[in-house]
This record gives C-alpha cells, sequence and structure tokens, in this order.
C-alpha cells in the first residue's frame, strides 16, 4: 500500500509541476521551493535545487514580474510569446526531476509528458489572452490573471497534498482542453487573419460598408493594446485607399 501511495504522489507531482509551468513557471518553482526549504514537502533529489534561497528568490523576483505585465493588455501576449522559449523546457525539467531517482529512461518519459503538458497549458494561456486583448477595457485580463494565479497555487497545493484529488481535476482539465483548443486555435487564426487584412498583409474584397464595420474593431484593437497607434492609422488609410479603389 505504501508503493502504491508513494506511486500516486511521485504522479501527481510530475504532472502537477508541468501543468502549472505552462501557466506560471515562477509561481511553481517558488512553491516547490518554499516548500521543501521549510519542510513542508520532501522533494525528489533532482528537485532539491530549487529550495536554494537564491533560486527561490529570484523566481518570487521573477513571479512579481509576471503578476505586473499580466495585467497589462498586450504586454501580456508578449509576455507569452517570449515565455513559449521559456516555460515549456522548464517544465519539461521539472516534470523529469519530479520522478524521482528512477531510471532514466522513465526519467525521459516523464519529461517528455511533462513537457507536452506544459505545452498544452501554455497554449491555451496564450491563446485565451489574445482573445481576451481584444476588449478594450482592462477588468478582463486583470481578471483572467488573477484566476490563473489562484488555480496555480491551489492546484500546486492539491498536487502536493491531495494527489487523487489532483489527479482526478487534471482529467477532467485536460478532457475540456481537447475541446478548447482547437477553438482557440481557429479564434486566434481568424483574429491574426483581420490583423493581417487591415494591415494590408493581405488582399481583401471589402467594400465601404465593410469598412465601417472594421473601423470600430481597429479602435478596440488600439486601446486594448494590441496595435500600436502606427499601426491603427496606416490601417486606417489602407482601408480608406481600398474603399477610394471600390468607389472608382
Amino acid at each position: 500500500m505504501g508503493e502504491y501511495t508513494d506511486l500516486i504522489a511521485a504522479i501527481s507531482l510530475t504532472l502537477g509541476v508541468a501543468w502549472a509551468s505552462g501557466i506560471n513557471l515562477y509561481a511553481a518553482v517558488a512553491v516547490l521551493g518554499v516548500g521543501g526549504a521549510t519542510g513542508y514537502v520532501d522533494l525528489p533529489p533532482a528537485l532539491e535545487v530549487v529550495q536554494d534561497p537564491a533560486i527561490i528568490l529570484a523566481a518570487g523576483f521573477m513571479y512579481c514580474v509576471e503578476f505586473m505585465a499580466d495585467k497589462t493588455p498586450g504586454v501580456d501576449t508578449a509576455c507569452d510569446t517570449l515565455h513559449t522559449f521559456i516555460r515549456i523546457p522548464a517544465g519539461a525539467l521539472l516534470a523529469a526531476g519530479a520522478a524521482g531517482p528512477v531510471d532514466p529512461a522513465i526519467a525521459v518519459a516523464a519529461g517528455l509528458l511533462g513537457g507536452t503538458l506544459t505545452a498544452a497549458t501554455h497554449a491555451t494561456k496564450a491563446g485565451s489572452r489574445v482573445l481576451i486583448n481584444t476588449s478594450p477595457e482592462p477588468f478582463s485580463n486583470w481578471t483572467a490573471s488573477l484566476v490563473e494565479d489562484v488555480v496555480v497555487f491551489a492546484g500546486l497545493w492539491a498536487a502536493l497534498t491531495h494527489p487523487m484529488l489532483f489527479l482526478a481535476a487534471l482529467g477532467v482539465f485536460l478532457i475540456a482542453l481537447c475541446w478548447l483548443l482547437p477553438k482557440l486555435g481557429r479564434g486566434v487564426a481568424a483574429l491574426l487573419r483581420r490583423l493581417g487584412t487591415w494591415l494590408g498583409l493581405f488582399k481583401s474584397n471589402a467594400g465601404p460598408a465593410t469598412g465601417r464595420r472594421v473601423q470600430p474593431e481597429l479602435e478596440r484593437l488600439r486601446q486594448g493594446g494590441i496595435l500600436t497607434e502606427a499601426e491603427y492609422h496606416r490601417a486606417c488609410r489602407r482601408i480608406g485607399q481600398s474603399n477610394e479603389r471600390f468607389a472608382s
């Protein structure tokens, strides 16, 4: 029974740290580091390095930086884009370390699965933020960011203290992810096509009526931080030129 419990705990920690890393890597590292340093949780040997005060301070500082960036429309998407190259490799390494002192093949397998899970949660966060940024008011960004932080801390707490509960919740999350990710992908692709058309990167057969409908959308994107002032005015000029060609 003890071996079974240890196995479930190891799986929960492996998947938990990978899942959390895709949403907020620095919060995950800080929670593990503080938990290990205070004796609240026994970390596998490969993860004991995160208990070092320097790593805890660095993770805490970067968490504060990301906490502020996540509340700013446009900046959050830029931050997510940059962290595509940070969260996924780090999530894979943490998952491999969380597997404990096991056969190297199992550690590599844990890293592969963990990296995939990190990529999925990161894509969900980044994609949803792109769509949220089309809203001109900032409150949706603040709400989404705060919810993400609460979910990460609660999820890691569950993974460390209630492994079976966390694994059950993760299963539900993955099922929902299979439904949500394609929709997010289509939404982001449609938004990028519209932006490309407004910026003149793609040809459009839009007439004056479509141009009038596009103008408020451009204004909302500018207010949301998706378009800079220069991009906004460039797109407006292109719409005007398109309308003139259509009229002639």
